[in-house]
């Protein structure tokens, strides 16, 4: 089997525009809207519009929808290619977005692409690739364990040619602005298998009968995770989106290439917190010589620099996979939990070399950590994918006599 990530020409040229874009257009106007430059910083419309105007040039410069295939827009890149384009996009905070490849709405890009009808796509997929809509994903409830999507306690019935829907879902990004939600809830009663009880609708917001309780204060402030009261709201059937009992199914697809392009960026964060880290170490002096000098710090950095190797590994096998049409499950278990650990623990790394310095909001470190943390049980929590894990690498075991299926069933 021949594994290769080198990249075209063509690709390679398009990665440094995006670093190039990253750079020079994006990183001078993120440091306006924060007052990193020394100003005061912007908020409500000069904000938005400063962010709006990045948005245009990035689309006037051919660097918009990357991860969507052409006839929406989109520059049409596989998995393998993508993640170098979202690798480079999130080492700025805004990159994401501004290319318009920013969760969720990526992930619900992909998921309108392969289960909408074409009426809505139209209606739905279309305002999101041009940008001037935005979406959410309800799935996660208060009451019930978010990785486990079989215990969905959300229900909606039949009353003629609608469905009315009842429940409490929460930590629902993007809400608080989103224009419409696809959201997951219990619609079978007596399935075949448990997997098969949960059906997809795509609700307009606002609309009767989602009432947004609060946005969730979290480690990094309120920012539209929201819990979202469910009562009697009615939507006909032809917002349903797939078949009945397919909410299962259709939010698996969605979240794997999601998980895997949460670590695209989780990626970029780790690199220049490394960064970061190797730099501060070059320039400060204590106690007789540099800190890259001393053997403690050495260690930090070179754990960090072999982390992130595995990372960047993993993450482009299993888009590798992807691309190709193979089974990636496990491969993108497996780096989700590797990258979202790798991610907390460079931070944390670059922190102590910093010190107090890095403990105070004078970096981005102390931001990026409290974003980092977020990873480890976003799209699935540690402990549910070393499950998962561990039962496919018994299940491959059993049934060969060997491990090799588990470990990427590489040629060595």
């Amino acid at each position: 089997m021949a594994i290769d990530f080198t990249l075209s020409p063509e690709v390679e040229e398009l990665r440094r525009r995006v670093r190039a874009f990253v750079e020079e257009v994006i990183a001078p106007v993120a440091d306006r809207i924060e007052g990193s430059d020394g100003g005061e910083g912007l908020a409500g419309a000069e904000r938005v519009s400063a962010l709006i105007g990045l948005r245009k040039q990035a689309k006037a410069a051919g660097l918009w929808l990357p991860h969507m295939p052409p006839e929406w827009g989109g520059m049409g890149l596989g998995h393998v290619e993508l993640a170098m384009v979202q690798a480079e996009a999130a080492k700025s905070y805004y990159g994401p977005w501004v290319f318009n490849c920013q969760a969720p709405d990526e992930g619900n890009m992909h998921t309108l692409l392969h289960w909408a009808t074409p009426e809505q796509a139209e209606r739905y997929l279309r305002p999101l690739c041009a940008g001037t809509a935005r979406s959410c994903f309800a799935m996660t409830e208060p009451e019930v364990a978010g990785s486990d999507p079989t215990l969905i306690q959300t229900r909606a019935y039949t009353d003629g040619d609608e469905w009315v829907i009842n429940g409490r879902k929460w930590f629902i990004s993007q809400a608080h602005r989103a224009d419409f939600a696809i959201l997951i809830c219990r619609t079978e009663d007596n399935p075949d298998i448990p997997q098969a009880a949960n059906t997809a609708f795509i609700i307009d917001l606002p609309h009767d009968g989602w009432n947004e309780v609060r946005e969730i204060e979290t480690m990094h402030g309120s920012t539209g995770h929201s819990e979202i009261l469910i009562e009697d709201l009615r939507v006909h059937d032809d917002q349903r989106l797939g078949g009945r009992g397919q909410g299962h199914l259709l939010g698996q697809y969605r979240l794997g290439p999601a998980r895997l392009a949460h670590c695209m960026r989780w990626i970029a964060q780790a690199e220049t917190a490394l960064d970061m880290m190797v730099d501060r170490a070059l320039n400060r002096f204590s106690h007789g010589s540099l800190l890259a000098e001393k053997q403690g710090i050495q260690w930090m950095i070179a754990d960090s620099a072999m982390e992130v190797y595995q990372s960047k590994l993993m993450v482009l096998h299993a888009a590798y996979k992807i691309d190709r049409g193979e089974d990636f499950k496990s491969e993108v278990s497996m780096a989700k939990h590797f990258v979202a650990n790798t991610l907390n623990r460079v931070i944390d790394r670059s922190i102590q070399v910093h010190g107090a310095l890095g403990y105070s909001t004078d970096t981005p470190l102390a931001h990026m950590y409290q974003h980092a943390r977020w990873a480890r049980f976003a799209d699935g929590a540690d402990e549910i994918h070393q499950m998962r894990i561990a039962q496919r690498t018994i299940a491959a075991f059993s049934d060969t006599g060997s491990t090799r299926r588990a470990t990427g069933d590489l040629p060595i």
